[in-house]
């Protein structure tokens, strides 16, 4: 029951949080850059504003491949290629997989040991990250102008219930148990993720509508990847810490080491990786906490994504619930913002007695004092939350490079 619970957990995780999953972009910065490279795993570099950088290896490539029109029988022969240890398919481009074969490679820094130890808090703290990547991550991204506006208008916006589950892969994969290790998918997955995010940085500025409210000519800097890479693992220990989980530092490290690993692996230079949780924190502070800000694009976004269990069977994955722990994890500025409608319920009962619960699950109150019902609602909430997009995940799912942005004559799905 348990792996089965932790399964759901990554599962709804990958799912809700995928919008923002490593994937789009942020909006430019209040204050020049002035994070320092020492601080990052490399321990030093040239400093430049990652605003200002891409990904020099990737973009040209994949720019050429769409151009050739080659990318329907690239895709065909992508969808055959999901376990880190595979070999690369045989009828890919030369080119193509030249540079697959270069970006499958680990880091030299990478610690199969920090790795490892990885997956151990994953299992112990799982249905705590579903929550947290999906309520806190996912929703935060609706609020990054420039993600929600770069999801909005490209193919992803037009599907978003396909769009989260093909991103939802990162979030899952990470936390699997083989994430990294060759019958694992998580290197497969950042792959396929960072040859993406080139299609879309040649794609987008093609958009008519994407460039009429843009404020850069290309997308997805290191910058913006950053940001979304800080909604994640930095968002979800900043909740943690603050519910008083207790994490000993070696899981703590260790978890960070992971989401290193990936920001590497989706092509951010070391230099702009932090390599402790206080360096994550000093960056974070200075690349996404000011310019988080409503948009019309992201209002949108976030309306379509509390609303996607409508449909679903289940007492507690609704709108009005969905939005309250919202409301709770991101505040009511970020809610107010969305326009999420406050709950008489929901909200008090959040704010008084989520602290309480944790506590109860991790053994740290000797008495109970909460009410059984409010427990039994907060623990089935966990789980209906990480079953919303389990069977769903446990079907095929394809990342592929796009071809065409949105077609914004058509209504979304």
């Amino acid at each position: 029951m348990d792996q089965f619970n932790r399964r759901m957990a990554l599962a709804a995780g990958g799912s809700l949080g995928a919008l923002g999953a490593l994937a789009m972009v942020s909006p430019a910065r209040a204050e020049p850059w002035s994070w320092s490279p020492e601080g990052s795993v490399a321990g030093g570099g040239a400093g430049a504003d990652p605003l200002t950088v891409w990904d020099d290896e990737a973009d040209p490539l994949i720019a050429s491949v769409l151009e050739r029109g080659d990318v329907p029988a690239i895709n065909a022969q992508l969808r055959t290629w999901t376990k880190n240890g595979q070999p690369l398919p045989a009828g890919l481009p030369s080119d193509l997989r030249d540079f697959m074969e270069y970006a499958r490679q680990m880091p030299q820094w990478a610690d199969q040991g920090k790795l490892a130890t990885a997956v151990e808090f994953n299992k112990k703290r799982g249905l705590y990250l579903g929550v947290l990547y999906g309520l806190a991550s996912g929703m935060m991204s609706t609020v990054i102008p420039k993600e929600a506006r770069a999801v909005y208008y490209s193919k992803g916006g037009f599907d978003l219930k396909d769009r989260i589950l093909k991103t939802a892969k990162l979030g899952y994969d990470i936390g699997n148990g083989n994430a990294y290790g060759p019958n694992g998918e998580m290197v497969v997955t950042c792959v396929k993720t960072r040859m993406v995010h080139a299609a879309v940085r040649h794609l987008l500025p093609q958009s008519p509508q994407w460039k009429y409210v843009a404020q850069e000519d290309v997308p997805i800097s290191q910058n913006d990847i950053m940001v979304t890479w800080h909604s994640l693992p930095t968002t979800v220990m900043k909740h943690l810490t603050a519910w008083k989980v207790p994490i000993p530092e070696h899981e703590s490290t260790a978890f960070l080491h992971s989401w290193q690993v990936a920001g590497h692996m989706l092509g951010v230079r070391d230099e702009y990786i932090p390599n402790s949780w206080d360096q994550a924190n000093s960056q974070a502070a200075q690349v996404l906490d000011p310019i988080l800000a409503p948009t019309p694009e992201g209002a949108d976004l976030a309306d379509r994504l509390l609303s996607l269990g409508a449909n679903l069977d289940l007492t507690l994955i609704t709108k009005p619930v969905l939005g309250s722990f919202t409301r709770f994890l991101l505040g009511d500025k970020i809610a107010d913002e969305l326009a999420i409608a406050r709950e008489p319920v929901w909200d008090p009962l959040l704010r008084f007695s989520w602290g309480p619960f944790v506590a109860v699950r991790e053994g740290l109150l000797p008495v109970v004092p909460l009410a059984p019902d409010a427990y039994w609602l907060f623990d089935e909430f966990l789980r209906q939350a990480a079953l919303v997009y389990l069977a769903e995940l446990k079907m095929p799912i394809s990342i592929e490079l796009p071809v065409a942005n949105r077609d914004m004559s058509r209504p979304h799905r």
